[in-house]
């Protein structure tokens, strides 16, 4: 907890994993992605980042292809520069906040984003993930990329944490509206099953320790207390020849078509910004998936930057600061 006084200048940096925003950043997001060896072990450490180059080289053509589909580029950064702005604002009643983006793997990246804090005479930073459930390879991750260059550059800065929020009431409140208005889609006489959808992880990273799976059945169990409405989890986005959580977000939908549901009102538990994960594989691909198999697939929208979950992030400062 940090004791604030009302002129003490607070800086608090908004983590993301970013993404692209246009086709010649592809390659290069994809060689810092395939770089970090804290997720991805490709080989002998000497060789993480030549087989990164690698693999960013051939899979490069392919995630133009998507992104093209989406615009482009990803809007996750755009989205987070929101976020940001609109926190801040939301901060200002309750003292001097500067609120910056903070990406894991595109720009803005740390050692960036803590120059700016330390230009404008912040001394003390809150980290707050964008991720609500932690798992190293998200939060924990972008921790690390942070303290590396705090060790390295920045020793007069004092970094605070907020490690995850699965239950944060505002934010609960926040799904839970956008799933009754996703109800409103489909016809009221209609059967609507709620699928919850999370990026996938190795399942190595549970075995170890990860907290991810428990923490997303925590908001689910607190968001159906509030809808009254029972839903299934699966895991989106996974890639490589290792164990992944199961079930995957194409295998449920195979489900869901065998037992002879017709409507699927889709949630990303575990994003709240969009990008590539939502706008084409939810919008575009599952729900292309749901439609030959028989099913209509509706998704609720991206909480971006509602002012409900503004409030949640402002909230989540607040009392990291004491107040």
């Amino acid at each position: 907890m940090i004791i604030k006084e009302k002129t003490n200048k607070i800086g608090v940096l908004l983590l993301n994993l970013g993404g692209p925003e246009r086709a010649a950043d592809v390659r290069p997001f994809l060689y810092n992605l395939f770089s970090d060896r804290e997720i991805i072990r490709l080989g002998p450490s000497l060789l993480q980042k030549p087989i990164a180059a690698f693999i960013a080289h051939r899979r490069a053509p392919a995630s133009i292809a998507n992104y093209q589909k989406i615009g482009g580029g990803s809007p996750i950064t755009k989205i987070t520069e929101l976020q940001a702005q609109a926190l801040q604002k939301c901060l200002q009643p309750h003292g001097n906040f500067v609120v910056r983006p903070c990406m894991r793997y595109w720009q803005p990246r740390a050692e960036p984003a803590l120059t700016e804090m330390r230009r404008t005479g912040i001394t003390t930073i809150i980290a707050l993930p964008l991720y609500p459930h932690y798992s190293r390879a998200t939060t924990g991750s972008s921790l690390s990329d942070i303290q590396k260059a705090l060790n390295t550059s920045f020793h007069n800065l004092k970094l605070q944490t907020i490690s995850s929020w699965p239950t944060q009431p505002s934010y609960i409140h926040c799904l839970a509206a956008r799933i009754k208005e996703g109800q409103a889609l489909f016809n009221p006489d209609e059967s609507v099953q709620i699928v919850y959808s999370a990026h996938s992880l190795p399942k190595r990273f549970i075995d170890e320790g990860d907290p991810y799976v428990e923490e997303i059945t925590q908001t689910i169990t607190a968001v159906e207390q509030l809808t009254g409405l029972t839903g299934r989890l699966c895991y989106q986005s996974r890639s490589g020849p290792v164990e992944w959580l199961e079930p995957s977000t194409p295998d449920m939908l195979k489900v869901l078509a065998a037992e002879g549901c017709k409507n699927i009102l889709m949630v990303p538990i575990a994003f709240v910004s969009d990008h590539i994960e939502t706008l084409y594989e939810i919008d575009m691909l599952y729900k292309d998936q749901a439609l030959t198999l028989g099913m209509r697939l509706e998704s609720t929208r991206g909480l971006n930057d509602d002012p409900q979950f503004i409030t949640a992030l402002k909230e989540l400062v607040l009392n990291a600061v004491g107040e």
